[in-house]
């Protein structure tokens, strides 16, 4: 299945790597917002989408909107 972001919320107080104990500068937060929103991720299911999102940006998800991409 393949699916576009159309919103999402990042937690950037930690990522995965530091575990917390650093905030990302808001003029980076654009950049990792950005690339999940301009990217069509082909994935099995909802909750691999999450993992995958997570996965490529390194950063936890608070929240995030999308919808499947049709094809034909």
């Amino acid at each position: 299945m393949k699916f576009q972001v159309t919103e999402i919320d990042f937690d950037f107080t930690g990522c995965l790597e530091t575990w917390g104990s650093y905030e990302l500068p808001v003029e980076d937060q654009k950049e990792f917002i950005d690339q999940a929103l301009n990217t069509i991720w082909d994935v099995d299911n909802e909750d691999d989408l999450v993992e995958k999102v997570t996965a490529s940006t390194g950063w936890m998800i608070n929240s995030i909107d999308y919808h499947p991409i049709a094809t034909s």
